[in-house]
């Protein structure tokens, strides 16, 4: 064994000088086989051959090897047919040269059939398997493709998924913050609204009230107008000019509610639908009023009409003066409390 590994060597480098000095293949191969034979001893076969050089088609070396022999029987031929040898040694080398190239022939071919078998079905197996390499290399580029092509869907749809949150976000906070303006805005209103319908119920109830007494002071007014008419004409003076300062201040109140309820209305400009009803009772007390200026117009007729009459009322017998004293002390204590009131 450590002889075989120094001779393998020695072969190896050989035949690298070989290749360095003998380009061509066919060349090559048949200084192989002259290396082989005559200086390292071994039979030359087209499997070792392929294998030392490694160059060209399997037929390259067989072809080869095919005409080394047929030379070296050649150039044996010659040497064996020289004259000096004898015939039965040259027939001798006849026959063990014709053994030699029998079997080296047969070792050959058979060599060559074994290794174009083993390269047949090495070629049939790297066919398969490119073939199966092939068909996966298909179906893993298919599989590749839709997986890209997935992906990049993937990809756009969640840009457009993010973009359409986005613009959701925006708007989301957008509407949040109208939202949170308008219930501001309704909010202030509703305070608004409350206090505007609480000033016009105080309003409308001091309107009221101050109509109620109006009305009352007239109706006891006149009940005291008629009264005195008959008794005295300073007393009816007096009511006269009463009856005449409570119309002022009925008008200058009326004026002052006028201008109040206007006011009230200005603001309550965006509540006008909800105070319809107190509206209508405003109307009511507007006709109210005008019913009161009506009656003040009749009653001031009727106390033109006594101031006509007022002649044929002094014609008539006065009272005796203990009777008129008790009616003017009356006259004085209504005033007072006209004027208190």
């Amino acid at each position: 064994m450590s002889d075989s590994l120094p001779d393998e060597t020695r072969l190896a480098g050989e035949i690298d000088r070989l290749k360095a000095e003998f380009p061509k293949t066919r060349e090559l191969y048949r200084e192989v086989c002259a290396l082989l034979f005559f200086r390292f001893g071994i039979t030359p076969t087209a499997n070792r051959l392929y294998q030392l050089v490694k160059r060209g088609s399997m037929s390259t070396p067989t072809q080869v090897l095919g005409e080394f022999w047929v030379e070296l029987r050649e150039k044996s031929r010659v040497r064996i047919e020289h004259p000096d040898l004898p015939a039965e040694l040259q027939a001798a080398a006849g026959e063990l040269v014709a053994t030699l190239w029998t079997k080296s022939t047969t070792s050959a071919q058979a060599a060559l059939e074994a290794l174009r078998a083993d390269a047949e079905a090495e070629k049939a197996s790297a066919r398969n398997e490119v073939t199966t390499l092939q068909a996966e290399l298909a179906r893993t580029e298919t599989a590749l493709e839709q997986r890209t092509g997935a992906l990049l869907a993937a990809q756009v749809r969640i840009q457009e998924l993010e973009q359409a949150q986005a613009a959701g976000d925006a708007t989301r906070q957008a509407l949040e913050t109208e939202i949170a303006r308008q219930q501001d805005e309704i909010g202030a209103r509703d305070q608004a609204l409350v206090q505007a319908r609480a000033d016009f119920s105080g309003e409308l109830d001091k309107l009221r009230a101050s109509a109620e007494l109006a009305e009352e002071r007239l109706r006891a007014a006149e009940r005291r107008a008629l009264l005195e008419i008959e008794r005295e004409r300073v007393v009816s003076a007096r009511s006269q000019k009463e009856v005449e300062a409570a119309a002022r201040r009925a008008e200058q109140s009326e004026t002052r509610h006028r201008e109040e309820i206007q006011a009230l209305q200005a603001q309550l400009g965006d509540a006008r639908h909800q105070a319809g009803v107190m509206e209508g009772s405003l109307e009511a007390l507007r006709h109210s009023n005008a019913a009161y200026v009506t009656e003040l117009n009749a009653l001031r007729l009727q106390l033109a009409t006594a101031m006509a009459n007022q002649p044929a009322a002094q014609k008539r017998p006065r009272s005796s003066v203990g009777t008129r004293k008790p009616r003017s002390a009356t006259s004085k204590v209504v005033t007072r409390k006209r004027a208190a009131s």
